[in-house]
C-alpha cells in the first residue's frame, strides 16, 4: 500500500489516551511539514496539528492545545499524534498529510483512509 497510512485509533473513555501513527510508503517525509486533520460526524474536516520538517516547530488547534502532542521520526517515515485527556468532541476520523494546509490536500484529492477515534463512556 503506497501513500500515507494512519493507524492507532480506537474506542477510548473520556479522559483516556491514544497515540496515532502516520507512516509513509514509497517516499520519504524528510522535506515535508506534516499535518494531522480530523473530521467529526456531520462536520467539515479541520486542521489539528502541524510539525516542521525537523520537528523544531509545532502548532496546534486551540481545541487541542495542552492535550495533544505531535512528533516525528523521519528515519521511520512516521509522524505521531499523542492524544491525552480525550473528550467526546474529539471523536472523529483522523488523517495525516504532507502539508499543514487543508486546501492543498483537497486540491490534490490526497486524503487517505484515516483512523477512527471514538471517545465515549
Amino acid at each position: 500500500q503506497l501513500g500515507l497510512v494512519e493507524s492507532g485509533g480506537g474506542l477510548v473513555q473520556p479522559g483516556g489516551s491514544l497515540r496515532l501513527s502516520c507512516t509513509a510508503f514509497g517516499f520519504t517525509i524528510n522535506y515535508y511539514s506534516m499535518g494531522w486533520f480530523r473530521q467529526a460526524p456531520g462536520k467539515e474536516r479541520e486542521g489539528v496539528s502541524c510539525i516542521s520538517t525537523s520537528g523544531d516547530s509545532t502548532n496546534y488547534a486551540d481545541s487541542v492545545k495542552g492535550r495533544f502532542t505531535i512528533s516525528r521520526d523521519n528515519a521511520k517515515k512516521t509522524v505521531y499524534l499523542q492524544m491525552d485527556s480525550l473528550k467526546p468532541e474529539d471523536t472523529a476520523v483522523y488523517y495525516c498529510a504532507t502539508t499543514c494546509e487543508k486546501s492543498k490536500v483537497d486540491a490534490l484529492n490526497a486524503w487517505g483512509q484515516g483512523t477512527l477515534v471514538t471517545v465515549s463512556s
